[in-house]
């Protein structure tokens, strides 16, 4: 009888171990009490929408300097077959 008890208790002990670990790892994840993601955010003051125009306006800017892409670098280009022909079709001429 206090062979079984022991086993019992061993189980508990381990269960309870299980579940602390996973409790421990499960807190973790969630959110510090203190950190605020929402997006209630104060309103911007004038000055501060300015700077955000500027650097949206120079961000944009930059983005038209970039030059457009001429042709793809593909060295395999000409080695490769192309792609006209469907699986399905391959799987029908077998």
């Amino acid at each position: 009888m206090a062979h079984l008890a022991q086993k019992i208790l061993r189980k508990v002990i381990h269960a309870a171990a299980v579940v602390a670990l996973l409790t421990g790892v499960a807190s973790a994840q969630s959110l510090m009490p203190g950190l605020n993601l929402s997006a209630d955010k104060p309103p911007l003051t004038p000055q501060e929408e300015e700077k955000r125009k500027a650097i949206e306006d120079s961000y944009k800017s930059a983005l038209k300097k970039i030059p457009d892409k001429q042709k793809s670098v593909d060295p395999w280009e000409n080695i490769r077959p192309n792609p006209s022909t469907s699986p399905k079709t391959k799987q029908g001429q077998q």
